[in-house]
């Protein structure tokens, strides 16, 4: 590619400002979408976003120039190559209507991250909607960045993750995306299919189950405390352990090798340690993140019904057991006062019920499900 890509961010929340800050000052083109103008009218008074690097060998901080930053879709759209869309997994949806009707041929979208099912769940939408725009669709396991967002138009990366496996729908094409995002992000490997990314989406792990644990913790505090160094103790960890457990043999009832939560901070943030508690506080870039102030958070109303609920329901179609997992989204319901499992991804919603293990693989490579 002889030129620069042009890309756009879709999405001005922590990973989405983090994103966008730190591709303009890579030398990209970069324009930024968001659906509430009140949100990025700081961004378009300054005309960029001051980044903050945590740690200089991640990201170089600086003031970062944007191209146009509107909450108009299709002009942010309209002549970028590469479309990064970060937002909570709970509006994929809503993204993929917005993106369906400006949609063109070659252009690359890249759900960061997809969580369980991102990818197949806006495929789903784009026909619903008849788009037939021959793109390169994809969804990242994990997002790139550790961010916050620490001003109106200022953001701060904590640390940069080694490497994140990607993966396209349909599978085949997944070398073709690596090839784009390594032109900015040579982090970004490849990854088997979407099965594979969704099942090794580690927000299952840290986000609702972590949260949900330090309930009494959150709302006496107000969130005043380490979320990961604080909030994982070694009774938590063992929880994790066990949720971690289930996912890995839902990948497991698909043939496939999940990651190890403690084995992913290792390759991830190069935290080592005997225990998933000792590898959680082994990595530096945990330090200073505080835990939400609110059990009404995206923790929770994002990640149970786009992490855990698809994978419970891929799991129990599978026969695999998921008390574990299954009795951390209850309480996350009695928690908020909401039914996370009516809103939340299933194999119904992601066109995998009634497959048998062969369809669903060549669905997610092939892109239909053949003969059983």
């Amino acid at each position: 590619m002889a030129e620069k890509l042009r890309f756009c961010v879709l999405g001005a929340g922590h990973g989405g400002t983090a994103m966008a800050a730190h591709l303009a000052l890579m030398g990209f083109e970069v324009n930024l979408y968001n659906r509430s103008r009140e949100r990025i009218e700081p961004i378009i008074e300054r005309g960029g976003i001051e980044l903050l690097a945590h740690d200089v060998e991640a990201a170089e901080g600086g003031e970062a120039r944007l191209g146009l930053v509107t909450d108009d879709c299709g002009a942010a759209m309209a002549d970028a190559d590469v479309l990064m869309v970060v937002v909570p997994a709970m509006a994929h949806r809503f993204m993929a209507e917005q993106m369906a009707p400006h949609l063109r041929d070659g252009q690359t979208v890249v759900l960061n991250p997809g969580r369980t099912g991102g990818a197949l769940e806006v495929r789903h939408v784009l026909n619903e909607m008849g788009c037939t725009a021959d793109i390169l669709l994809a969804e990242a396991q994990t997002l790139i960045y550790a961010a916050r967002a620490t001003g109106p138009a200022q953001t701060q990366i904590f640390s940069l993750k080694n490497n994140v496996p990607v993966a396209a729908l349909p599978g085949h094409r997944t070398a073709e995306v690596v090839r784009v995002l390594r032109t900015a992000f040579p982090q970004f490997v490849a990854g088997d299919n979407v099965l594979k990314t969704s099942l090794n989406n580690v927000a299952v792990m840290f986000h609702p189950t972590v949260l949900v644990m330090n309930a009494g913790r959150v709302e006496d505090t107000l969130g005043d405390f380490e979320y990961y160094l604080q909030g994982i103790t070694p009774s938590i960890a063992h929880v994790l352990e066990r949720v971690d457990e289930e996912r890995i043999r839902v990948a497991e009832a698909l043939g496939l090798h999940a990651t190890g939560v403690k084995t992913w901070l290792y390759v991830s943030y190069d935290a080592a340690g005997r225990t998933l508690y000792d590898a959680v506080h082994a990595h530096a870039g945990y330090k200073g993140i505080k835990a939400p102030a609110t059990l009404q958070h995206r923790y929770i109303l994002e990640d149970v019904p786009t992490s855990l609920v698809p994978m419970i329901s891929l799991g129990e179609e599978l026969g695999v057991d998921m008390t574990t997992m299954r009795s951390i989204a209850n309480i996350a319901c009695l928690l908020v006062g909401q039914d996370l499992w009516a809103e939340g991804r299933t194999v119904e919603t992601l066109g995998l019920k009634g497959l048998t293990v062969r369809q669903i693989r060549r669905l997610v490579m092939d892109g239909e499900p053949g003969e059983p």
